[in-house]
């Protein structure tokens, strides 16, 4: 029953971003029917134990094309109607952290 589990979640592409004191995970998965579906997970260390608090959405892609066009058009709102500047939390020489654009940037 173990690999059966496993092939319904099978792990295609993963990437990490890390900002701040929050880690966002954005993971490709596969059915078992070799259908694709991503998870946003957030996660966060609580400061008081040291646990990881984790919050996860699923995204099926039959969604994908709304979800971007509410993400896109939320985004676009607090940019319209509020300064953003997007924090910058790698590390970089004095020289390249004076040259970096801190404007906010967001494509789909």
């Amino acid at each position: 029953m173990g690999d059966y589990e496993n092939k319904e979640r099978e792990e295609v592409f993963s990437k990490k971003v890390r900002a701040g004191k929050r880690t966002y995970f954005f993971d490709v998965k596969s059915t078992r029917s070799n259908d694709y579906y991503i998870t946003v997970t957030e996660s966060k260390k609580r400061l008081e134990d040291g646990v990881f608090v984790k919050h996860k959405i699923f995204l099926y892609k039959e969604d994908f094309e709304k979800f971007a066009e509410g993400l896109a058009e939320t985004v676009e709102y607090i940019k319209a109607n509020q300064e953003v500047v997007e924090k910058r939390y790698e590390y970089a020489t004095e020289e390249a952290a004076q040259k970096s654009d801190d404007g906010f940037s967001f494509e789909i």
